[in-house]
């Protein structure tokens, strides 16, 4: 009996022992699953895949942290998650705190276009602006580098650009034209001309009882029809007790004040038109170029007399790479940007096309293709799309689209950031809900969503840039 009561202890505290800690944590199957260790060291998770696409922009960067005598371009493309610039402001903000601010980057007056955008920067105009959107049906309109088109027919306007956040106040701006057309001119302040003139001395009359228009245009000396004019009158009747604005034959002296902006000096290259201020400006207006009959703005870029960083951010609601691919001009005004490196972050829109990984891919190929055709040989990071629901259902085309990125990188030699991943895959929407971080579509995120996706991202970026400092 003794023996057997010995053997159940045993038995109880073999099964309840727990394993000894390992000294390093276990990788994850799923990132066993996506390397191909003959090629690449096993990536720590946290960092980005496929990490050796990315040297020579890493080498660029540590040369600049170490002599500060460069700008770096990074190119954000994407959709309505980029457009309104939130996830993109966090990383700006936190890349541009470790190695720089050279600058704002690209900027548009999505106001104007009657759409959401970066609240960094207000735009505002005396006139009305047409506009059109890459995600529309094909058009020959101006659609560029911002992925939407903003032009006028006809001059008399004046666009006004005011910077709000001080640290992006700039010394260059740079205006992004098709085919770089000389179509505005700048100016940062304006001067009044003062002219003297008369006019008719305005008085009102109070209609008495009994009183006509004949009566009362005979008083003044002026005629019936000018009084009608005047007072918006649409027949002869008027009523006792109301009040009339007479235009009189007496005139007294007038002073009319008119605002004339001064142009600024502007140079040119082959991208641009631009202008460099020796002081740092936060405002700056845009008028006509009087040579010019039609005015079409693709964008605008500040950048600040330092070195550092620019980080750039393009999206349009609703755009996928076939919408990019449509238009050959996104392509060559690209090159405005000089782009150190490119980061995509498109694949929501598509899934609501129901579009295959397969033509994903073959859409993503084409955009690289394209920008490649323009001699852009800029290192890439492709961002898998955040998790979200497809009309309230599992989003199983994000969840493949995902796995056929990080399938692909290796062969195309571009980089991956897993966001797909790090906000826990469809398994963990619920729990971006209950954290007030995805909206309430269960697509778009809150400004706590997107901060979040910039802070991860940026710290992804930075393990992996230390990682590779060491290792070189």
């Amino acid at each position: 009996m003794n023996k057997l009561i010995v053997f159940f202890c045993c038995l109880f505290f073999t099964t309840n022992e727990k394993p000894a800690k390992a000294n390093v944590d276990p990788i994850p199957k799923k990132m066993i699953q996506k390397i191909d260790t003959a090629n690449v060291d096993v990536p720590i998770e946290g960092q980005i895949y496929n990490a050796q696409a990315l040297k020579s922009f890493f080498e660029k960067l540590e040369q600049n942290e170490n002599q500060k005598n460069q700008k770096i371009n990074i190119v954000h493309i994407g959709d309505s998650h980029i457009q309104g610039d939130l996830m993109t402001n966090e990383i700006r903000k936190n890349l541009q705190q470790r190695f720089g601010n050279a600058g704002r980057g690209l900027v548009f007056p999505y106001q104007l276009a009657k759409t959401n955008g970066s609240y960094n920067e207000r735009f505002k105009s005396n006139r009305s602006w047409e506009s059109y959107r890459n995600i529309l049906p094909f058009k020959s309109k101006p659609v560029g580098l911002s992925g939407i088109g903003l032009w006028r027919d006809s001059g008399g306007f004046v666009m006004e650009m005011n910077v709000k956040d001080p640290a992006y106040k700039f010394n260059t701006i740079k205006i992004i034209t098709p085919q770089n057309q000389n179509m505005f001119d700048l100016a940062v302040s304006s001067k009044i001309n003062s002219i003297q003139t008369t006019e008719r001395k305005v008085i009102t009359h109070k209609i008495k009882k009994g009183e006509v228009l004949g009566t009362i245009a005979d008083k003044y000396n002026v005629s019936i029809a000018e009084i009608k004019r005047d007072n918006r009158l649409k027949s002869n009747n008027i009523r006792a007790g109301r009040t009339l604005k007479i235009a009189t034959n007496e005139t007294r002296a007038k002073t009319i004040s008119m605002s004339e902006f001064v142009p600024l000096t502007i140079e040119s290259d082959s991208f641009s038109h631009y202008y460099n201020s020796d002081n740092a400006l936060s405002r700056i207006f845009l008028i006509p170029n009087k040579e010019a009959s039609n005015y079409e703005l693709n964008g605008l870029v500040l950048e600040k007399d330092a070195s550092g960083i620019i980080y750039s951010g393009i999206g349009v609601n609703g755009a996928k790479y076939s919408d990019y691919n449509k238009y050959p001009l996104f392509f060559e005004q690209l090159k405005a940007l000089h782009p150190d490196l490119l980061v995509f972050s498109l694949g929501t829109n598509e899934s609501y096309d129901h579009l295959d990984a397969a033509d994903y891919i073959k859409e993503l190929r084409e955009f690289i293709s394209n920008v490649k055709a323009q001699k852009i040989d800029a290192p890439i990071i492709v961002m898998t799309p955040a998790p979200s629901l497809l009309r309230r259902k599992p989003n199983t085309y994000i969840d493949n689209y995902t796995k056929l990125i990080i399938d692909t990188a290796q062969k195309d030699g571009f980089a991956v950031w897993d966001l797909y991943d790090e906000f826990g895959g469809m398994s963990g929407i619920r729990q971006l809900k209950a954290q007030g971080l995805i909206g309430p579509d269960w697509v778009h995120y809150s400004k706590k969503g997107y901060e979040k996706q910039g802070n991860l991202f940026t710290k992804a970026f930075l393990k992996t840039y230390d990682n590779f400092k060491l290792k070189n």
